[in-house]
């Protein structure tokens, strides 16, 4: 699949994996920022930007994806950077193919499945939420983003979530509102987007080793927790783990100056 992409500078190759209901629009500012020490090139992932819409949305096909994506740019190795859903698209690419990476750096996701987690957690629900709201939305006779900003507010009660969804809204010839990403593939695929690693595939000094590998989370996010250390060491076995402090899930968004200098200290020095 010919992914859609930005680019910015020059340099040792970074690539960026944005995380679900995102796009490569969410890191411009990042990448603006990192441009100064690396080829930045930011991805749309399948069924989000600008990027084709398919049937499949699984690990299998995004670490593919990405595999395609290096071949076609001749990108031998890169530093690969990707946050949530991203997050997860470089560590299963990690696992198959780690010669071709050079820094792994892993955005507020541990290789876990969310989907096991308690009901009384916020990610699953949040997300089954999320995606049934924006499926059923229907956009007839809404004139502005206001509108649909109060309609979803009726199911998804977070304004920071709101904003960050409504980046996704686009109109036709004809001034009517859609959804950019594939909503309808992401519905049927969200078990498979809250899938993990299987860590069974990683005892036995089987870990990924041979690159350095660095965990942000944020402190305020319950995404990466301190139960999920021994999981992130078992499949990582030197992976350094930071928290960006007053920062949560969104940790580019809400610290994106600290987490642009943590990138470059990790990479660089």
């Amino acid at each position: 699949m010919k992914l859609n992409y930005r680019k910015f500078g020059e340099g040792h190759p970074l690539i960026i994996a944005h995380g679900l209901y995102g796009s490569s629009d969410n890191w411009v500012s990042i990448a603006k920022e990192l441009a100064t020490n690396f080829e930045v090139f930011l991805i749309d992932q399948r069924n989000h930007g600008a990027s084709p819409h398919t049937n499949s949305h699984t690990y299998q096909d995004l670490k593919e994806d990405l595999l395609e994506f290096m071949d076609d740019h001749h990108i031998e190795k890169a530093t690969l950077l990707g946050h949530s859903m991203g997050g997860k698209t470089v560590m299963f690419f990690a696992a198959e193919y780690p010669e071709r990476v050079s820094n792994l750096l892993v955005a507020d996701i541990a290789p876990k499945n969310y989907s096991e987690i308690s009901a009384g957690s916020s990610q699953n629900i949040d997300h089954k939420n999320i995606v049934s709201a924006m499926l059923n939305f229907k956009f007839d006779n809404f004139k502005s983003r206001t509108e649909i900003d109060q309609k979803l507010s009726e199911d998804i009660k977070s304004k920071r979530v709101r904003q960050f969804l409504l980046k996704n809204l686009k109109r036709d010839g004809e001034k009517k509102f859609s959804w950019k990403l594939n909503i309808e593939t992401i519905s049927k695929f969200l078990p498979q987007i809250m899938d993990g690693m299987n860590k069974n595939d990683f005892i036995h000094g089987k870990g990924i080793s041979g690159f350095p590998v660095l965990f942000m989370r944020g402190a305020n996010s319950n995404y990466i927790t301190d139960d999920d250390h021994n999981l992130i060491r078992t499949i990582f076995p030197y992976a350094e783990i930071t928290t960006i402090p007053k920062a949560g899930h969104w940790l580019h968004a809400e610290q994106p100056k600290l987490l642009v200098k943590t990138i470059e200290y990790f990479v660089l020095d």
